[in-house]
């Protein structure tokens, strides 16, 4: 059984990972395993090569193609296009191993045991990642262990506050994201049944991570969705998820979180009309827009302020747990981000410990 990592570890492993060492994540496609990789390796200045090995036919596309060396007279493989000629090191990412055609294992072999294609070495510091897809319906080909055994093997499981923080800081539009934040069981389509899903043709069609991104990117023009617009969307995540995410669109916040960190006194009374678990979401909602850093420099100390006022409003209220919830999250090395807009008020800092040390006593 391979341990499990989420997004932040994720990130970790990658940095503290020799790159004499290969990695090999398990995961569900469209969880944004090869999103995370190129991300974090652009960021490095080091060039990620993604393969997808279920589409390649002939190894010649990964190892080159032979030619014969006219002045020996012996065959070699020309180097192929992706080959860094400028000899810095290189990532290259194997997406969809274990749907590969056992002569394309076979180039992979060389390739994790000594960095090595058709006899060229590739430059010092180079890493190899392959990825697999989770589920026999994947399974295309048998990996062999001797293959295995070159990976430091994890299982890639992303959870849906990892989720979330990406969205927000990548802009999806604030109906994706609150739809996803209530209705967490639509974001992978984990607990759908497939005989609700399935098409006249067999075909099933269910959301996963990759697919509410699209729904992001064809609604944030529009203001309004018509029925025609949920059809479109259920093409994309399914029935079950379109009607769902329709339903919620009627259901919007009663309080949003530009109303309490940008304009509190104007909206503090609208608090007492949510319930608990409104203020939980609305909880949720701003320790994800502070760690997005979404508010403008010229507002900052507003909104450090407001989010005092806001945690003073809870205690009055005499709302203690959702105080809790609220100060657990922000603490979560998760939302890095957030506590460290929010440390630069002590005043923030010291309800918040006075608050936590209250429990415990």
């Amino acid at each position: 059984m391979a341990i499990r990592i989420d997004a932040k570890e994720l990130l970790e492993l990658l940095d503290l990972t020799p790159p004499t060492q290969n990695i090999m994540l398990i995961g569900q496609h469209g969880i944004g395993k090869s999103e995370m990789i190129t991300h974090f390796f652009k960021q490095r200045n080091i060039r990620v090569v993604a393969f997808f090995l279920s589409q390649m036919s002939d190894p010649g596309d990964l190892i080159g193609l032979m030619n014969k060396d006219e002045a020996t007279g012996h065959s070699v493989f020309l180097p192929p296009y992706w080959w860094p000629l400028e000899n810095q090191p290189i990532v290259l990412f194997l997406d969809e191993l274990n749907r590969a055609r056992p002569e394309i294992l076979q180039a992979v072999q060389d390739l994790t045991l000594n960095k090595t294609l058709a006899g060229k070495q590739l430059p010092s510091g180079s890493i190899v990642i392959a990825a697999v897809n989770q589920g026999e319906e994947y399974q295309l080909t048998d990996l062999d262990p001797a293959l295995v055994s070159r990976f430091n093997l994890y299982e890639f499981a992303p959870t849906v506050e990892d989720w979330l923080l990406w969205a927000n800081e990548k802009g999806v539009d604030p109906r994706v994201i609150n739809f996803i934040q209530k209705h967490h069981e639509h974001l992978d389509g984990d607990t759908v049944k497939p005989e609700d899903t399935m098409t006249a043709s067999g075909l099933v069609k269910t959301p996963d991570r990759r697919a509410w991104v699209k729904v992001s990117d064809f609604i944030k023009p529009l203001r309004h969705l018509e029925d025609l617009h949920i059809k479109i969307i259920a093409g994309i995540v399914g029935t079950v998820a379109a009607l769902a995410f329709k339903q919620s669109l009627a259901a919007l916040a009663k309080v949003t979180v530009e109303q309490v960190l940008l304009q509190f006194a104007k909206y503090k009374d609208k608090l007492q009309d949510l319930g608990l678990q409104d203020v939980i979401l609305l909880n949720e909602q701003i320790a994800f827009w502070l760690n997005s850093q979404k508010y403008k420099p010229e507002d900052e100390a507003k909104v450090r302020q407001n989010f005092l006022a806001y945690l003073k409003q809870l205690k009055q209220m005499k709302n203690n747990e959702a105080i809790a919830h609220l100060a657990s999250m922000v603490q979560n090395p998760k939302f890095d981000k957030a506590m460290g807009f929010l440390a630069q008020d002590m005043a923030i800092i010291n309800f918040l410990m006075d608050y936590i040390q209250g429990i415990k006593v």
